[in-house]
């Protein structure tokens, strides 16, 4: 199998492993006495709103709704699912999110809410508290996206600015409840997946606050009126750990980045690599974490420890980009470039970085491949692979080298797959 081939195929192998239609069903509840409502937000929502239909008895009340992203819907029977905004809200998603709330209030204690939550809920389970607009809303995510804060900032800030997240969606009704989780965060906490409508919050509005100050966030006026009255006591917290409303509250995660990881690990070491996993938490500037990959390749390529080639190096996470300039490409193809540039040429070293949702930032690749002579072939065409990175453009390195991976939506999302090959 050519270098290319095998690192495409353990990609495959890792979203694979967080597959809905394969996961899912086996976490299944009995149905309840009473109704069962299924709602949800995120790029798997509607995969895994097929999932429960299929494996749901069919004389069994089942109804529900469940928000993806735009291109990520696919045909289901008794689940409606809606397609809005990420990873910026609007006002599709909005409406949904109210519609959720609404049908979540009006179930009984002898009911079930069914909640399936996946990376990107934040964005698309997006209903502001009153007095603060969408396109406040808006604004503010988008300069959070941009400012290079971590996810797990980003949702706190997030959770104080909804009706539904922070657990504020299981506070809303009296019936039993069951979040089945895909996590794309490192850690697994069900509180920063989707911002976690149905997870305790230990955060606050002042930590809100703070984040904002530190990352010198330029918020709209009724976004930081919100957070400070609730800052002052004025408005009501998001529930917190030990509230006894989660006593009746399951949050269950089903596919984590370290299940995904295993696989595609042993898709590598079934064609004889040796393979080590680096970590599912990685996290960072998407060029500082290739800095550091880069330096324990040469370690290996020119002192042979701490392993010998051949080799893989497989790791997941959540990279950040802080953007600089007006490029396009997301932190998987922008840690690429940053490799590239640094291993400079060595030979024998390949590279492959994909976001497992299928979209790397806003483009319609997956992420991209790096070859020993990708910075050769980029001469030729006169591209200079330090100006693009200074700018964000990794998009536009790969796409000219024709080394993009495109997949189109996963309908999965278990974060950064990143594998580095040494022949």
């Amino acid at each position: 199998m050519t270098p290319r081939k095998l690192l495409i195929e353990s990609f495959h192998a890792a979203v694979a492993a967080a597959d809905p239609l394969k996961v899912l069903p086996r976490h299944l509840p009995r149905p309840p006495r009473g109704r069962t409502l299924v709602v949800g937000a995120g790029k798997a929502a509607a995969a895994m709103a097929r999932a429960v239909e299929t494996r749901w008895p069919k004389d069994a009340p089942l109804e529900g709704i469940v928000i993806t992203r735009y291109g990520h819907g696919i045909p289901t029977s008794r689940i409606s699912v809606v397609e809005a905004g990420h990873p910026v809200p609007d006002e599709r998603g909005e409406e949904a999110a109210r519609d959720i709330l609404s049908r979540v209030k009006n179930l009984g204690r002898d009911d079930l809410l069914l909640c399936l939550v996946s990376g990107g809920g934040s964005s698309l389970l997006s209903l502001p508290l009153p007095g603060v607009p969408m396109a406040d809303l808006k604004a503010v995510t988008r300069e959070l996206l941009r400012c290079g804060a971590s996810i797990q900032e980003i949702n706190t800030v997030r959770k104080h600015l909804s009706q539904v997240q922070g657990g504020r969606l299981a506070a809303a009704t009296p019936a039993r409840v069951l979040a089945l989780i895909v996590s794309d965060v490192t850690g697994d906490d069900p509180t920063h997946i989707a911002s976690g409508p149905c997870a305790p919050d230990p955060t606050t509005y002042g930590d809100a606050l703070e984040i904002l100050r530190r990352y010198q966030v330029r918020a709209p006026e009724a976004v930081r009126d919100a957070l400070t009255y609730g800052n002052e006591g004025r408005l009501e917290e998001t529930p917190k750990p030990g509230d006894p409303l989660f006593r009746r509250v399951q949050n269950k995660v089903i596919a984590t980045a370290q299940g995904s990881l295993r696989a595609a690990a042993r898709l590598l070491r079934s064609q004889g690599i040796r393979t080590v996993i680096l970590g599912d938490g990685v996290k960072g500037e998407a060029r500082d974490i290739a800095m550091v990959y880069a330096a324990l390749v040469k370690q290996i390529r020119v002192h042979r420890n701490p392993w010998r080639a051949p080799i893989a190096l497989v790791s997941g996470g959540e990279a950040t980009v802080t953007v600089r300039g007006e490029g396009r490409g997301g932190r998987c193809s922008e840690f690429l470039l940053s490799l590239v540039i640094e291993l400079d040429g060595m030979k024998n070293v390949y590279a492959l970085a994909c976001d497992t949702d299928g979209i790397d930032g806003s483009e319609d690749n997956a992420g991209a491949i790096a070859t020993p002579d990708s910075l050769s072939r980029a001469a030729k065409l006169r591209l200079r692979a330090d100006r693009l990175l200074a700018v964000n453009d990794a998009y536009e390195f790969f796409h000219r080298l024709g080394d993009l991976v495109v997949t189109g939506p996963t309908r999965t999302n278990v974060n950064d797959f990143r594998v580095i090959l040494m022949r």
